[in-house]
């Protein structure tokens, strides 16, 4: 995962691990996630360290939880990183991810520029998703390297995005 350094001063507490589900978490409530980026309530891009690890900070989105906290998830990296697990009281460091860039981080490619213009309904239907779902169709597409994998894949968006039934993406599309 990408790690970038922390450009202001971090927000700096102790927390218990909790689990979720399988997801193991720290919960950071409303009053911290007002310091953190005030009035935020979507997915909230923060640099994070845990136990003052690793060096260079974690890039991750905290989730909300509805009341204006936020559920901070630490994947298997993270937790390896610092040598911690589920009940561990650990030290949080977090701080606003300036650098985070809404929206698709991948330009769309030419081919399938070209292949939405040709199919109305898709275009329709691709300009209707999420930004969270374009960007990870675009992420996908920039890894593409063989025209053969560009062609099949075009194929597969297209077919499920002019509202027909398939799987694209590890997803079942149901028109």
């Amino acid at each position: 995962m990408k790690t970038l350094k922390l450009v202001m001063s971090p927000l700096r507490f102790t927390a218990i691990i909790r689990i979720r589900g399988i997801n193991p978490y720290i919960r950071v409530n409303a009053v911290r996630a007002k310091i953190i980026k005030p009035d935020w309530r979507k997915p909230l891009p923060v640099l994070v360290r845990v136990n003052g690890k690793p060096d260079e900070p974690w890039a991750l989105n905290m989730m909300p939880v509805g009341d204006g906290g936020f559920y901070l998830y630490l994947h298997g990296d993270i937790r390896r990183t610092s040598d911690v697990q589920v009940g561990d009281r650990v030290d949080i460091q977090i701080s606003f991810n300036p650098a985070y860039r809404n929206g698709p981080m991948h330009p769309m490619p030419s081919w399938f520029r070209a292949a939405l213009a040709g199919n109305p309904k898709a275009k329709k239907t691709w300009d209707a998703l999420t930004a969270s779902r374009k960007k990870e169709i675009l992420r996908y597409f920039s890894r593409l390297k063989s025209a053969e994998a560009r062609a099949r894949n075009v194929g597969r968006a297209l077919h499920v995005l002019s509202g027909r039934k398939g799987r694209f993406m590890a997803r079942s599309w149901n028109g």
